[in-house]
């Protein structure tokens, strides 16, 4: 039983897109160390939750905290200093600037130039592919490659939760290997990870534990392997 203050929490956020309501009440809590994953069906409000948590949407009802902090009314560069990354859906790099560039984009916020340095470095031992192409416009990658970019990039603002969205879509079975194994290597060095993913299977295999989402609600939650073995998500989700 967890007793610590939850690094995130969600209590009753709701989220209009026009006259739309995108997420519907949802309470939703991350602890340090965990993976936790969130899985639904396209247009579940998965994506949108994210964007919530990063800052990127406002919120119409309900709070968000941050390590015990409300960060509800936080502007996005200032959860990004705060200690919240994001690897967006579809990747986002710059495709006309070059590897290095991304990095260095990604720590943004940052001003200690030899600790860019070294964590450029870094990435690049963790990603060999990315230091082969450090020169490369970043366009010129292939779809696997892209997306360890756009994970890289998140990662050079140091964060304590990286928040990724759908890192497997549209990539060959044996990168989507690739990248979970990267994320299964992050959490060991300690970075908490909210998941967003639409390899359900995939996800709740990796994750500590899930929250489904149904039309902006949260439905079942609970610890992954018994998500995975859950009738009801077997039925909806993993086919």
């Amino acid at each position: 039983m967890q007793t610590s203050v939850p690094l995130l929490e969600l209590s009753g956020v709701s989220i209009n897109y026009g006259g739309i309501q995108a997420l519907q009440t949802v309470d939703l809590v991350v602890h340090s160390g965990e993976v936790v994953t969130l899985i639904g069906a396209n247009g579940a409000g998965k994506t949108t939750t994210l964007r919530a948590i990063s800052r990127l949407l406002p919120v119409r009802l309900g709070a968000i905290a941050y390590a015990g902090r409300n960060i509800t009314r936080k502007r996005a560069h200032e959860v990004v200093n705060l200690g919240i990354a994001h690897s967006p859906e579809g990747r986002r790099i710059l495709a006309r600037l070059s590897v290095l560039d991304n990095l260095e984009l990604g720590a943004y916020t940052r001003r200690d130039r030899l600790g860019i340095k070294a964590d450029i470095e870094h990435q690049f031992l963790t990603f060999p592919r990315l230091a082969e192409r450090r020169h490369q416009q970043a366009g010129t990658l292939s779809g696997g490659e892209q997306q360890m970019l756009a994970i890289a990039r998140a990662l050079m603002s140091r964060p304590k939760l990286l928040l990724l969205d759908e890192p497997s879509l549209g990539l060959a079975p044996a990168i989507v290997r690739e990248i979970f194994g990267i994320i299964q290597t992050l959490r060991a060095t300690g970075v908490t990870i909210l998941l967003v993913e639409q390899n359900a299977n995939l996800a709740l295999q990796t994750a500590d534990r899930g929250y489904v989402l149904e039309a902006g609600r949260i439905i079942l939650s609970g610890n992954a392997a018994d998500l995975l073995n859950s009738d009801r998500v077997k039925q909806a989700y993993l086919g």
